[in-house]
């Protein structure tokens, strides 16, 4: 199988974008990942941002959805207080992006292989034909 465009045979890592992932949690509900960037040494690299993500699960009818979205803060104390009005953010997203996904959904014609009777088109190719 053809390797596609822009990636290599095999995988590798990127040492110049390298990060420590740390992981805080309130046992709760909130969960918190920092991504301090480090060299390939694995000593801290002040000359790249440090990353907050936050991560929160809604409910659905289909079981929990995780959600992650980032944070935009300087340090953890920021990021802690932020995570509150970034997760409204980051749900309302999803909702909305499963929303769409759903009226996408429900607006796809699905034309059986045979054709539509009373249509025409008996004679198979999944091409509606009109009398």
């Amino acid at each position: 199988m053809p390797t596609p465009p822009g990636r290599t045979a095999e995988p590798k890592m990127d040492a110049n974008s390298l990060y420590r992932e740390e992981i805080y949690t309130d046992r709760a509900a909130a969960t918190l990942r920092v991504l301090v960037p480090v060299t390939k040494n694995g000593a801290p690299d002040p000359s790249r941002p440090t990353l907050y993500l936050g991560e929160a699960q809604i409910l659905t009818n289909m079981g929990p959805l995780p959600i992650n979205f980032e944070i935009d803060a300087s340090n953890l104390a920021d990021a802690v207080a932020k995570y509150g009005e970034a997760a409204k953010v980051g749900v309302e997203s999803a909702v909305q992006e499963l929303q769409e996904m759903r009226r996408q959904q429900s607006s796809s014609i699905v034309i059986p292989q045979g054709g539509v009777p009373g249509l025409g088109g008996a004679g198979g190719g999944g091409k509606i034909q009109l009398p």
